[in-house]
């Protein structure tokens, strides 16, 4: 006679896929803006989300479809916790508006989604452009150690006679 199902079976459990999957990315040390090096994956994950967006341009999906849909990606294609994949697409979204030409104001306000609602009216190819000039100025402008600590102060200047 077979034992009931809330029974405890001594057989070895079956070996799932989620036992074998890697843990998922670490959050930050303490507050996320004063991480350093999780404010250096944040950017990272931006310039990646940036060449993802690019790519999937060329699949006719829609420019704003893609940019909501990373944070349910974050973290097996952005290294970050999922938690944190609206960081990355607020900030990937408000890069490519100011790529426009056009004021985004917070990652969060009503000007991103306004600017992006323009861009995607635009073609294929347009939109791509902007994508691919977001990720380049995002690059250079937005260094991620560039603000990782309080800025220098001015050079004293050295002593000598005063007239």
């Amino acid at each position: 006679m077979p034992s009931p199902r809330w029974f405890p079976s001594h057989r070895r459990p079956p070996l799932t896929t989620a036992a074998l999957s890697p843990p998922p990315p670490s959050g930050p040390n303490g507050f996320w803006l004063t991480d350093p090096d999780f404010r250096d994956r944040l950017h990272s994950a931006t310039l990646t989300l940036l060449d993802i967006v690019e790519d999937c341009l060329n699949d006719d999906v829609p420019l704003t479809e893609i940019l909501d849909g990373a944070r349910d990606h974050a973290e097996d294609m952005l290294g970050v916790p999922r938690t944190y994949g609206v960081l990355v697409e607020a900030e990937a979204a408000a890069q490519i508006v100011q790529a426009a030409g056009l004021d985004a104001g917070s990652p969060f306000g009503l000007a991103t989604a306004q600017g992006l609602a323009c861009i995607a009216q635009l073609d294929v190819e347009h939109q791509q452009q902007l994508v691919r000039a977001a990720a380049r100025r995002y690059a250079i402008t937005a260094s991620p150690r560039s603000a990782s600590g309080p800025p220098a102060p001015p050079p004293r200047p050295a002593p000598g006679r005063s007239r």
